[in-house]
């Protein structure tokens, strides 16, 4: 990687099983070992150009997600223990032929049965690799699940078990025979709070050379497909490709890199599907990932969050803050101003944000990774504001009647009833062209049927909500849709509230404002629809102009279709 001798300790603060952006540490199974070494084949140029220092390092690998982090401070002081134990017996196990020296195992302290470790290595002239994986389980545990702060305090702080054992760690660093720490985690949260217990560490997560670190870049995805292709299948690469895009892609982790790597889990995933089943998997989320939902609910639950998610959910102007937020001690984070600026930033630590650009003055601007990242959102939203046994049995059968017949009058109808009462309580600065699309994006997100994208960039504009059938979902005769969204305030037809839902469709649609409105949404589906039609191959290709009025009512038609 070009890092030079005297870094010690490397941290990368992404992990696979958390953010879906980071290195899977789960055990590779068969399937993923054709797919990996030809990855390797393919790019990877530590597997081309192995260095003098190849095969010349004893590796240890501790993984705290494995600590069981319940009961009171004692049980998890002794849980700690017993895992970095069972990791130094698996390693003098693993090692046995090499070392001269049998390692003590100390049961109550694995501090210092690490020294023991240590001190064996050092008689072989070796050195070791410490892997350091899940280091902040312990934190996201504090700040996910609202235990107690003072258990996560007792380890830490003072003479806190986590803390002496990081100690012990930065020691062996300092001219004994540990040669590099590889740390792994969510957030940079627990090294915040060490402090001098662990200062020798390097964050490199922002770093431009290792933006591509923790993802598959577009060539290596796509050759990739191409091998898998040539093993034969009823796929195309050129779909696979354009369908994992969408999906899978997004994530860039400097804010000097344009690149714009895919999720590796997922598309292992993804990939695995293909080999093994001949097609693509019926679900686009992998439900490793699945734990992202509670970071989503913790953040809804913060004053504003529920906000931003809907911001975050609009797609064009992203999330704009002044600089990603670096101090994530416990006690900061619990105790910190739960503004917008923290809590982007915690979501892109988290992987469901990702950089996408620098704003004015320097400012970070974030969005949304990709589709799935998006569905997390949607879901989250759903719960929230439609959270009833009712709700969730009507509004999937009334967005499939939208899906195959392309009428909109019995959705509508809901959003007027259910779904704009919500809203409209919603302590929100605005209500506008946003909430709209919002309402309608949250009841028809489905995307095991639809790669279906918010502010697709099209025609040099953005189109508001296109959903494009799956290549591999065409059998089941859904349309491909496009809607495009206005807003027109109560002011400008100058009509209250009530008078509004007192008119009928037909009424409110002959308001010069409203029509408007509808002329105006109609020529902007015109535009995009034929870009949208002639960039997928789409023969019929369905346009609706939608226009809320106030948070009240929803005036739409349907416009000329697009054809190829």
């Amino acid at each position: 990687m070009g890092c030079d001798d005297t870094l010690r300790c490397l941290i990368l603060a992404r992990d696979s099983r958390r953010t879906g952006c980071g290195w899977t540490a789960r055990p590779i199974q068969k399937w993923d070992f054709s797919l990996v070494q030809a990855l390797g084949e393919v790019h990877l140029a530590i597997g081309q150009n192995p260095t003098p220092l190849h095969n010349q390092f004893f590796v240890m690998k501790w993984d705290f997600s494995l600590v069981k982090a319940q009961g009171d401070v004692k049980d998890i002081e002794a849980a700690l223990h017993r895992h970095i134990n069972d990791c130094i017996e698996e390693f003098a196990l693993r090692y046995q032929a090499h070392l001269q020296h049998p390692i003590r195992i100390e049961a109550d302290n694995a501090t210092s049965s690490w020294r023991s470790a240590l001190m064996a290595v050092s008689q072989t002239g070796r050195k070791i690799y410490l892997l350091i994986d899940e280091y902040d389980n312990f934190a996201n545990d504090v700040l996910m699940t609202g235990r107690k702060q003072a258990f996560y305090e007792a380890l830490l702080y003072g003479e806190g078990e986590l803390k002496r054992l990081f100690k012990a760690v930065k020691a062996a660093a300092g001219g004994q025979c540990l040669y590099r720490v590889f740390i792994t985690g969510v957030s940079p949260v627990v090294l915040s709070d060490m402090t001098s217990g662990y200062n020798v560490g390097e964050d490199i997560y922002l770093d431009r050379r290792f933006n591509d670190l923790c993802g598959f870049t577009e060539e290596e995805t796509a050759a990739l497909l191409e091998r898998l292709a040539a093993d034969g299948g009823a796929w195309s690469p050129a779909e696979a490709l354009e369908l994992m895009r969408t999906f899978y892609k997004g994530y860039c982790f400097s804010p000097d890199s344009h690149q714009r790597v895919y999720n590796p889990t997922l598309s292992l995933y993804f990939l695995k599907a293909l080999q093994t089943e001949g097609r693509y998997p019926r679900e686009m989320l992998d439900e490793n990932l699945a734990m992202d939902r509670s970071k989503l609910r913790y953040i809804t639950e913060l004053p504003h969050g529920e906000e931003m998610l809907a911001q975050a959910l609009n797609g064009e102007a992203g999330i704009v803050i002044p600089r990603l937020a670096k101090r994530f001690g416990v006690a900061d984070v619990l105790i910190a101003v739960k503004d917008q600026p923290f809590m982007a930033s915690l979501l892109y630590y988290f992987g469901i944000l990702t950089l996408t650009g620098v704003g004015i003055l320097g400012k970070s601007i974030l969005n949304i990774p990709n589709l799935v990242a998006r569905s997390l959102y949607v879901e989250r939203l759903r719960e929230m504001w439609l959270p009833t046994y009712e709700d969730r049995q009507t509004i999937p059968r009334l967005a499939e009647t939208f899906y195959l017949q392309g009428d909109l009058a019995p959705l509508v109808e809901i959003i007027e009833q259910r779904y704009f009462p919500i809203l409209s309580n919603r302590d929100y600065r605005w209500s506008n062209e946003l909430m709209v699309k919002i309402a309608f994006l949250t009841l028809l997100f489905d995307d095991r049927l639809y790669m279906m994208v918010s502010e697709t960039e099209m025609d040099q504009g953005y189109i508001d909500l296109s959903l494009i059938v799956r290549s591999d979902m065409g059998r089941f005769q859904a349309l491909d849709l496009l809607l495009e969204f206005k807003y027109v305030s109560l002011k400008e037809v100058q009509l209250t509230g009530e008078q509004v839902r007192g008119r009928s469709m037909a009424e409110l649609a002959a308001l010069a404002a409203v029509q408007a409105a509808l002329a105006a949404a109609a020529e902007q589906a015109h535009r995009y629809g034929a870009a949208l039609a002639e960039r997928y191959g789409l023969t019929d290709l369905r346009l609706f102009a939608v226009v809320g009025i106030g948070l009240e009512r929803v005036v739409w038609q349907a416009v000329q279709p697009v054809g190829p």
